[in-house]
């Protein structure tokens, strides 16, 4: 008898009984929460909304800054963990990664760039962690938030049920979740933060089809037509109210397609570097493709346009950090927390928005080592 073997067997056995009872006995204590968005009225937590309507700056969320200190936003991308994970040890070190970039960040808003996770036990602990930290905490949906729960309204639920998420449904027909928040310094508005939901696959929505790629397929959906014309509204409704246009920042989970058509022409390859004319304004790499859109959808055109977004944050590519000033925004990747779904430690941590009294805003990368 093979001694080794009869030893391995056991002791996984073991791990997989001690999978089994964590996530019966989570289960079991979490059955409220489980239950709850299926008694809920959705159409009530949705918005009606139409371009005519009047901006109020009552509309949006608000955060009050400290005059006399930067605001600072972490950003926390991808957790992703399956309900398993949380008792394999991928849930300690997620944890342990964003208690790192507390302490290190010491934030006055946690955001969360989507996919942030794919089960519902999961969902509701990760909720419940970041809850934990008393600190205002805002986020976005990926294209996995929804997976292997009951719905993405399940999921976007657990968020308004956590006592400091800033998280609303928005207006319906845009998706879960497009809300805006102003950070203000002595009653006036400094900085916008736009949350907002980038959907799944376009293939599967009318909407997400109507910018296809040179193939005919529609690839990753995108903000649609009408988020566009809300986002554009509130621009607009924010600067007559300040009397000035008002720098913003928007939050979303997939990439414009601008993120791999200018890394392309920007990040030298060969040499594995930016090129020189780059080198000062970019940071960071990318060790994969560029997952987006198709077609282009005009967002970062209307951007450009409008002269208020400075900064685009997302998600979605895990083992991606780039960090590029194009035309004067930065469109920037968040770095993966954790080791959910796949992964490189070394790019894994959260990056930080710091806001100035003046407005401006820097964005950079807080690598975590997950040996430490």
């Amino acid at each position: 008898m093979d001694f080794g073997k009869v030893t391995a067997f056991f002791s996984q056995a073991g791990t997989y009984i001690k999978i089994g009872l964590g996530v019966a006995f989570t289960f079991i204590i979490s059955l409220v929460q489980i239950i709850a968005p299926f008694t809920a009225n959705q159409a009530k937590l949705f918005e009606k909304w139409s371009a005519d309507d009047k901006f109020e700056t009552s509309y949006c969320a608000e955060l009050k800054k400290d005059p006399d200190k930067d605001f600072v936003v972490l950003n926390i991308a991808d957790v992703q963990l399956n309900d398993a994970e949380l008792y394999d040890g991928s849930w300690d070190l997620a944890k342990s990664t964003i208690k790192s970039a507390v302490e290190k960040a010491k934030p006055d808003l946690i955001t969360l760039t989507g996919d942030n996770a794919w089960g519902m036990l999961s969902y509701i602990e990760l909720c419940k962690y970041i809850d934990s930290y008393g600190i205002p905490w805002a986020p976005v949906m990926g294209n996995h938030d929804g997976q292997r729960t009951p719905s993405e309204f399940w999921c976007a639920y657990q968020f308004t049920s956590s006592k400091n998420c800033l998280f609303k449904f928005g207006p319906e027909d845009m998706g879960y979740g497009n809300y805006i928040i102003n950070i203000t310094e002595n009653g006036k508005i400094i900085h916008t933060l736009f949350m907002m939901d980038t959907h799944s696959d376009a293939d599967d929505t009318e909407a997400g089809k109507i910018n296809l790629g040179t193939d005919g397929s529609a690839g990753y959906d995108h903000l649609w037509a009408n988020q566009l014309e809300w986002y554009e509204w509130a621009v607009n409704g924010i600067t007559a109210s300040a009397g000035k246009t008002v720098e913003s920042t928007a939050f979303m989970h997939i990439p414009v397609v601008e993120y791999g058509t200018y890394y392309a022409q920007y990040y030298d390859k060969e040499n594995d570097c930016w090129k020189d004319e780059y080198a000062d304004d970019c940071f960071g790499v990318n060790h994969e493709d560029v997952c987006c859109a198709h077609g282009n959808n005009g967002f970062f055109a209307l951007c450009k346009r409008l002269g208020s977004t400075k900064n685009i944050i997302v998600g979605h590519d895990h083992v991606n950090s780039s960090s590029m000033l194009v035309d004067g925004i930065r469109l920037s990747y968040g770095l993966k927390c954790g080791s959910g779904c796949y992964w490189e430690s070394e790019m894994s941590g959260g990056s930080t928005l710091t806001i100035a009294s003046d407005g401006t805003a820097e964005f950079e990368h807080i690598y975590i080592d997950s040996a430490a």
